[in-house]
C-alpha cells in the first residue's frame, strides 16, 4: 500500500474525530489545529491501529505532532 492510499484511508478514519471540520493537510497538528484532546487520541491511535492492524507505541505517539508524521509513520508500520 502506497502513502497515498495509506493516506485516504487515515482521512476517512480522522473525519468522525474532526468536529470543526478542519482542513487537513500534513502540516495539521492534532493537539493544535483539531483540538484532540488525550481521550479522543487514544481513541483516534486505537481506530488507525484497527484499521492497519500495526500497533503504535506511546513513545511513537509522543512524536507524532502533525497528520503527515502519523501517514509517514504508518507507512513504516506497514512496510515493517
Amino acid at each position: 500500500m502506497d502513502r497515498a492510499q495509506i493516506d485516504d484511508r487515515i482521512r476517512g478514519l480522522i473525519a468522525p474525530f474532526n468536529k470543526k471540520g478542519v482542513a487537513v493537510t500534513d502540516a495539521t497538528t492534532f493537539a493544535g489545529d483539531l483540538e484532540f484532546d488525550s481521550l479522543t487520541v487514544m481513541d483516534f491511535v486505537a481506530a488507525i491501529e484497527d484499521e492497519f492492524d500495526i500497533i503504535i507505541s506511546m513513545n511513537q505517539q509522543a512524536e507524532i505532532e502533525n497528520y503527515g508524521q502519523l501517514v509517514d509513520a504508518v507507512c513504516k508500520l506497514q512496510g515493517d
